[in-house]
């Protein structure tokens, strides 16, 4: 049996992050579970007592964080997973996006997720030891049309966790990305839609056509993943979730692969020739 473990997990009021902080209860370890309404973590609490403390967050207030993972420090005497989950998706062509509204994404997305790896950054190094999990998607990977704003976000979210993977790897830290697939985790719900243009509606409907019901994982079968990973030795930097991403994956990358190589000789050109 994998030792005990402590984690932070934020929006773990419902989708993956309620899945993922209920299997790490239920196996016996210990979570701080924030969302920006606590009151939704009642029944965990009442069921996991003081295995569980329940947080309210908003992950867009920096110093809400920074006290946050204190409190679950304080509480807990250490932090071993930290799983930055807590993000939503706005749609719509980039000539729809509100400017205000793409600023409000990448706040939760980007600067939320970065909030709370710099919080827990000095506690994990100072212990020597951790796991930050990031919720990328496959839209991290592959962008998709009206979609642009969300999968900027998740595509900021994998070079900052590539980054800090080799930041911290020397401090005993582990980093790794999780990028699920279409699941149905009742995500649409917290999806922001900007004002729709008709000039769009063809391929805002292809794009929506193209994702079928039966494409869509069981979430509640993530959670053996989760904890296979955080029980890992040596855990992958990047771990898809469910069965379409790896298909998709490898024809983007062969098809970029391709591109590349027919344009080498230009690209090659554009190195010049070293000055004297």
């Amino acid at each position: 049996m994998a030792q005990q473990k402590i984690w932070f997990v934020t929006g773990a009021s419902r989708g993956f992050g309620r899945i993922w902080t209920e299997a790490a209860l239920k196996r016996g370890d210990k979570v701080a579970a924030a969302a920006r309404d606590a009151s939704a973590l009642k029944d965990l609490v009442a069921t996991y007592g003081d295995s569980v403390v329940a947080l309210s967050l908003d992950v867009t207030d920096r110093d809400a964080v920074f006290e946050a993972v204190k409190q679950a420090h304080r509480q807990f005497g250490r932090l071993d997973v930290i799983l930055c989950n807590a993000g939503y998706g706005y749609m719509g062509a980039l000539e729809e996006a509100v400017t205000a509204d793409a600023h409000a994404n990448f706040e939760t997305n980007v600067f939320g997720t970065l909030s709370v790896i710099q919080a827990a950054l000095p506690l994990l190094r100072a212990q020597g030891s951790g796991h930050i999990l990031t919720v990328s998607s496959i839209g991290g990977v592959i962008g998709f049309p009206t979609g642009g704003i969300y999968v900027a976000t998740k595509f900021a979210v994998e070079g900052l966790s590539e980054a800090l993977a080799g930041e911290v790897a020397g401090f005993g830290i582990k980093v790794t990305i999780l990028e699920p697939g279409s699941f149905t985790t009742g995500f649409r719900s917290s999806i922001m839609a900007a004002p729709a243009m008709s000039e769009y509606e063809v391929v805002r409907q292809a794009v929506l056509g193209s994702f079928k019901p039966e494409m869509s994982g069981n979430p509640a079968a993530t959670a053996a993943a989760i904890l296979n990973v955080v029980d890992a030795n040596e855990p992958p930097l990047r771990l898809l979730l469910g069965t379409g991403p790896l298909p998709m994956i490898k024809k983007l990358y062969e098809k970029r692969l391709s591109t590349w190589e027919q344009w080498a000789e230009v690209s090659n050109a554009a190195q010049g020739s070293r000055a004297a």
